[in-house]
């Protein structure tokens, strides 16, 4: 299939051989540019650091465990608790537990029971 009016029967004007170098120059600059920019852009930025935050509670646990890390152990009191735990004569009243229990719980969280 030909093609008829090319250029609408015009004759083809000229290439400005001058014209296309200048183009092309200014866009291998361009180019050149942006490559630049984005390597300085990857070299400029700092390293992502990590981090960590604890809630509350956790703050509030690990006050508590350094706390009792400075309390002082009657091992005579373990000691007996101990051997009356193995030899099965150690009876727990669950009442009593559960008010210990929740009063622990009070004083380390700050509310009233």
């Amino acid at each position: 299939m030909a093609i008829n009016n090319v250029n609408n029967g015009l004759p083809k004007a000229p290439v400005d051989n001058n014209k296309v170098n200048s183009q092309q120059q200014v866009k291998s600059n361009q180019t050149a540019a942006q490559q630049a920019a984005a390597s300085a852009a990857q070299a400029s930025t700092a390293p992502r650091q990590d981090s960590v935050s604890l809630t509350q509670s956790a703050q509030q646990l690990n006050q508590v465990q350094k706390k009792s890390a400075d309390v002082p152990v009657n091992q005579e009191k373990v000691d007996k608790l101990k051997k009356a735990i193995q030899s099965g004569e150690y009876k727990v009243d669950p009442q009593s537990l559960a008010k210990k229990i929740a009063r622990l719980e009070s004083e380390i969280f700050g509310m009233k029971s």
